[in-house]
């Protein structure tokens, strides 16, 4: 920090030099912009955690499919929410219960594909799987 004369020699002006302070301000202030986190919308789905155990082999394995108009497909049937919800109360009810794939197609609008999502959600459905994500590899 310097300190200026003032109007005589014998006579000091305290004034602090504040252009070092500024700086360092800046950069935090910049430091604090690039760590904060971009907030995205997100549609949170429960994943199966690894407990260990394998499930068997042989499985029921079922399918959700959403199409390009934004159709619904169970196992290459088409069906409407209703009908999916029952599905799926359905296949939980079974022990072990069966694994869910599910592959929107590319083209399906986001917002038919965040309502299946959510109606898988609120079946509670533990064992599901993201199937066909190969297929936006190159695109980002």
């Amino acid at each position: 920090m310097s300190m200026s004369a003032g109007g005589k020699d014998d006579e000091p002006m305290m004034e602090m030099n504040t252009t070092p302070l500024i700086d360092v301000m800046l950069v935090l202030l910049i430091m604090f912009i690039i760590t904060i986190p971009i907030q995205t919308h997100a549609v949170k789905v429960d994943l199966p955690q690894n407990t260990g155990s394998s499930p068997p082999v042989d499985a029921e394995k079922n399918k959700v499919y959403i199409d390009a108009n934004g159709n619904v497909f169970w196992n290459s049937v088409q069906i409407d929410d209703v009908t999916l919800r029952q599905y799926l109360d359905a296949s939980l009810a079974k022990n072990p219960e069966p694994e869910l794939h599910f592959q929107p197609d590319p083209a399906a609008r986001y917002d038919v594909v965040d309502r299946v999502l959510a109606i898988i959600k609120r079946a509670n459905v533990s064992k599901l799987g993201f199937v066909g994500n190969e297929q936006y590899r190159n695109d980002f």
